[in-house]
């Protein structure tokens, strides 16, 4: 890739970035903070029903439930808004499409960046309340935080592309892939830990994608490390996902500016 298109592509990239940015906060009164609000809000919503009303014993991580949970549903909204956000990556930005030539795979790695970019910032916020808690960053932050955004992010932004572009052939995946979404969510240890999958479902440690990512930031968060299993099959899954998504983007993407 020759100099001057790098520089292309960074300067596009980051156009569509902002472009993302602007829509999303267009006429909100609190703007980012939306972002930082609705995880923190599910938060206060699960410590009550799972913490208080169904009372689950909370021992060893789970002792301190509200810090528990937002270690895991920052993470989760990123994955969450990109997966549900991606059916429209390639429909709302159809005059794009059909009257410039650039690669359409932007637009998904714009989108889930952008999601990316709120997470990230969010992280501080995670931080005070692991001060409130007692935790702190440890030198190991240096290789986790950056492997961690770039695993999940690869993970993310396969799907995202797989059902950006299957999205615009079979029009009622946005309405399943929001039931899924909302499956994978309880299938997920976030509200709960790992260790309270039953024996039978044990497997779903790893066999579930999103389950060793949820579990790798979370140990992060709570123990400054990342469990080596979990990691490997973190970093397995994300490549598998991106391979995946990519293949399904490549075979279809000739057809886009007929269908849109």
């Amino acid at each position: 890739m020759r100099a001057g298109q790098a520089t292309y592509y960074r300067d596009l990239i980051w156009v569509l970035v902002s472009k993302e940015l602007k829509v999303r906060y267009h006429s909100t009164a609190f703007g980012y903070l939306w972002s930082l609000l609705h995880p923190l809000a599910f938060a206060g919503i699960y410590f009550v029903v799972v913490g208080i009303v169904m009372k689950i014993p909370r021992t060893g991580d789970m002792e301190h439930y509200a810090f528990f949970l937002i270690t895991g549903l920052f993470p989760w909204q990123w994955f969450s808004n990109s997966a549900t956000a991606s059916n429209y990556y390639f429909l709302d930005n159809r005059s794009l499409i059909k009257k410039i030539r650039f690669p359409r795979y932007f637009l998904v790695m714009a989108g889930v960046l952008n999601d990316m970019i709120h997470f990230a910032i969010s992280i501080p916020v995670i931080v005070v309340f692991m001060v409130c808690y007692h935790h702190y960053p440890t030198a190991e932050w240096i290789v986790l935080l950056p492997l961690l955004l770039i695993v999940q992010f690869l993970f993310t932004a396969g799907v995202a592309l797989a059902l950006a572009s299957c999205n615009l052939f079979f029009r009622d995946l946005e309405r399943m892939t929001l039931i899924c979404v909302q499956a994978w969510f309880y299938l997920t240890p976030v509200i709960y830990i790992q260790s309270m999958y039953p024996q039978w479902l044990a497997w779903m440690r790893y066999a579930n994608p999103m389950a060793p990512i949820i579990i790798c930031w979370r140990e992060m968060f709570l123990h400054g490390t990342a469990p080596p299993a979990a990691l490997a099959a973190a970093c397995g899954w994300a490549a598998v996902s991106f391979a995946i998504g990519w293949w399904i983007y490549r075979s279809l993407q000739w057809r886009f500016a007929e269908i849109v």
